[in-house]
């Protein structure tokens, strides 16, 4: 329901600014997948036609932005997982890694974080070090995959957002992870 309210709203956006001044032309920035209804003026075009947009360059520019929408929700349900006190990749995760870049070289415009997560075990100054390890890999690992680095930027969180609380090797085991996030 919002999904289609925001786009709703961003066409109701760019078709009142297309009939604005003819100087600017309006792009739609990829922070709309996520619903945010931000526009970038961009500058004037020789060519410009006035304003008047076809239904066919509507419906594409709604279908890119649900589609940059989908790939971007696809990776942030992918985490990587981590061995205790490691932050090399393992093997059953370059395949969702492989497909994370593909999507990420297939809308050059999308940007997203790498978070680093660790478990409660260590000290916060180790903890911070080594999810920065983490997401450094994860980012290095894309980057040979052919992504921009420009795409992509790391932060590490640590253990201070675990994703399950406790203190059995289970929940320490989904707290050890580099998570996909969109740039806003």
């Amino acid at each position: 329901m919002m999904k289609r309210l925001g786009m709703a709203l961003l066409l109701v956006m760019v078709m009142a600014m297309s009939f604005g001044c003819a100087k600017k032309q309006v792009a739609v920035t990829p922070e709309n997948a996520s619903g945010s209804t931000a526009v970038v003026e961009a500058p004037a075009d020789n060519n410009y036609n006035g304003g008047s947009m076809d239904m066919d360059s509507q419906a594409t520019e709604g279908q890119l932005a649900e589609e940059i929408a989908a790939a971007a929700v696809v990776m942030a349900d992918a985490p990587i997982y981590f061995d205790f006190d490691k932050f090399d990749i393992k093997p059953e995760y370059r395949t969702v890694l492989k497909h994370n870049a593909m999507m990420l070289k297939k809308y050059p415009m999308m940007r997203v974080l790498l978070e680093g997560h660790t478990d409660s075990r260590g000290t916060s100054e180790y903890n911070l070090a080594l999810g920065e390890r983490r997401a450094r890999t994860v980012q290095e690992y894309l980057i040979v995959l052919g992504v921009p680095a420009t795409q992509l930027e790391i932060v590490s969180y640590g253990e201070e957002r675990p994703a399950v609380q406790g203190s059995s090797e289970a929940a320490w085991a989904k707290n050890r992870r580099a998570e996909f996030k969109l740039i806003k």
